[in-house]
């Protein structure tokens, strides 16, 4: 990259990765026409494919994590999609502590590539207004004329097909009067569809539930799962390295605060905190008695050893460590889909009661992950937003999901994929080489960048995640502990909710920065507090920052969320539900 890029970044820039992908650009569906079809042909396309977009080569900067996405593209799916396309698609994964430290850099320098990729997964993210600020100054193309056209993306602009974020939030803000610079990705197809039946929360080991004598699923509130930890602690458990259990570890990805095993003291998500008490009114946390309970509660946790001392503060890389040695007799939160426990030694807790009373499952109507934005000084953007498209298709997903058929997959005589034993063997024995094949259902996910929306994959590939009709017994852990915790009956009376997160109009409020920064330092004050030296002193803390959260505005920002709920366009979602 250039020397005026160069100097924004200190720290090396991961290798570069080519692939290539393309799209027609025309009509609103996920099929490919056939070649030989009545479609006009473009000039200068005459023999080539009809997936043809251009020979050029196409740059992309991705502002996400490196553990999000892989480095390197397997040869023949490129040598493929060049075939079909003629675009050599190179992207670089900007590698940085902070992937937002990294996005304000880049778009300070104003040397950006073709396209870049950054975390959104709602308009309350802090990515959000530092892309605002470029979009205001002109910084990227409207992206608005050159869906109207494509198969795909052309879908967002119908009336009912996106959520209210992203429509009115992300994409088509009222500001921009029709134009859009941001395309919000992960949008599912169907409004309440699931994409996995997802079991997260926390997680006990089998064996010791097995031997106190305990049903996971009975275990309801903070005071049960305080209950069940004395009685681990005096069980004299172990882990595999023969070392004593500690009761309760923090989450599988790091430490962080309440967490899904005490759900009944935390008021509203755990990033967010705002939500509607009983009697209508909005409310942050700070405001009510939650923040003394879990004090209290946490307290008497960690001085009883209940809980590891790093419980919210934990590194990723020993929290799953931890859980892998089975150090941690509860894991204070996780899923079905992970593959250390798809012999089920784990099994799910609860689930976990709300504030509210008992949990109900709640599913987004729509909800998003992830953004793409074109630089205005990006030539032919045409030709992204076509690429972008042809991914986003059924026969692109299918060469990023499945790989090349013959080598990965076979078709089955109901026209979808049939992944090859080979492959699922290669990926259960040496998953770092099974990602080499360069797709993602082995664990490379380039696809997901750009073409990862309108997803319906039971309905486009006939089972809801990679290779599950191949999958071995013994590798269906996530199915059954779904089954174990119930989740179609919990699905068939969720409650389908759609609107904007409580921070989501922060950029809007003329006290923001004061306001975000109370919000964040609310947020420390009760980690602090947890370990403070005693009951008196978390409370002053406490007294204090919710002082400085009212100095910042806050009663300000909870009546604009009073009006902004009052109209459906932009409806807050304040529930606590699961």
């Amino acid at each position: 990259m250039s020397k005026k890029w160069a100097k924004y970044f200190a720290i090396p820039m991961v290798a570069a990765m080519l692939i290539a992908g393309c799209s027609n650009g025309n009509k609103n569906n996920t099929e490919t026409p056939a070649p030989g079809g009545t479609e006009e042909v473009a000039p200068g396309t005459e023999g080539k494919p009809a997936t043809w977009i251009a020979d050029r080569k196409m740059k992309g900067l991705v502002f996400m994590g490196t553990d999000d996405y892989t480095e390197d593209m397997n040869p023949e799916i490129k040598a493929k999609i060049k075939e079909q396309t003629g675009i050599e698609f190179e992207i670089e994964i900007m590698k940085a502590e902070r992937s937002i430290d990294g996005l304000i850099a880049g778009i300070a320098a104003n040397d950006l590539p073709d396209f870049v990729v950054f975390y959104l997964n709602n308009s309350g993210r802090p990515e959000m207004p530092v892309v605002l600020k470029a979009a205001r100054e002109g910084m990227f193309t409207d992206l608005t004329p050159l869906i109207k056209d494509t198969k795909v993306y052309s879908k967002y602009l119908q009336d009912d097909y996106l959520p209210l974020d992203t429509k009115y939030g992300v994409m088509f803000r009222p500001e921009f009067n029709g134009s859009s610079y941001f395309v919000h990705m992960n949008i599912n197809r169907q409004g309440g569809y699931i994409s996995n039946k997802f079991v997260g929360g926390p997680y006990i080991r089998k064996d010791i539930a097995e031997s106190l004598g305990i049903d996971p699923r009975t275990i309801h509130t903070s005071d049960q799962v305080y209950e069940l930890a004395k009685k681990i602690k005096a069980g004299g458990f172990k882990d595999s390295n023969g070392s004593p259990v500690i009761p309760i570890g923090p989450s599988f990805w790091g430490g962080k605060d309440g967490g899904a095993a005490f759900k009944d003291l935390q008021w509203g998500g755990d990033d967010q905190r705002i939500k509607r008490s009983k009697d209508g009114k909005i409310l942050h946390e700070a405001e009510t008695e939650y923040p003394m309970k879990k004090v209290e509660f946490f307290h008497k946790m960690l001085n009883e050893k209940l809980l590891h001392p790093e419980y919210f503060t934990m590194d990723e890389s020993r929290a799953t460590e931890g859980a892998l040695n089975g150090t941690w007799a509860i894991i204070g939160d996780a899923h079905n889909y992970q593959e250390f426990n798809q012999d089920m030694h784990y099994l799910p807790l609860g689930p976990i009661d709300t504030v509210d009373g008992p949990a109900k499952m709640e599913v987004d109507f729509k909800s998003g992950y992830s953004a793409w934005a074109i630089p205005a000084t990006t030539k032919k953007p045409e030709d992204i937003v076509k690429f972008a498209d042809y991914l986003a298709s059924k026969e692109g997903k299918l060469i990023w999901n499945y790989g090349l058929e013959g080598r990965d997959y076979t078709l089955g005589a109901d026209g979808f994929p049939l992944v090859k034993q080979e492959v699922m063997d290669l990926k259960e024995k040496d998953p770092n080489e099974a990602k080499k094949l360069g797709f993602k259902g082995v664990g490379n996910a380039w696809g997901d960048l750009l073409g990862s929306t309108d997803l319906d994959h039971m309905a486009d590939f006939g089972e809801m995640q990679y290779g599950d009709k191949m999958k071995k017994e013994e590798n269906q852990g996530a199915k059954k502990i779904s089954e174990y915790w119930s989740f179609d009956e919990k699905f068939k009376n969720a409650k389908i909710v759609d609107g904007y997160v409580p921070t989501a109009f922060l950029g809007e409020f003329d006290r923001a920065a004061d306001l975000k920064a109370a919000l964040d330092g609310y947020n420390e004050t009760l980690i602090r507090a947890y370990y403070g030296k005693s009951i008196e002193e978390a409370k002053k803390m406490l007294d204090s920052s919710l002082k400085q959260l009212k100095a910042a505005g806050l009663d300000d920002y909870l009546k604009l969320l009073a009006d902004k709920d009052a109209d459906p366009k932009t409806h807050v979602k304040l529930s606590d539900g699961n």
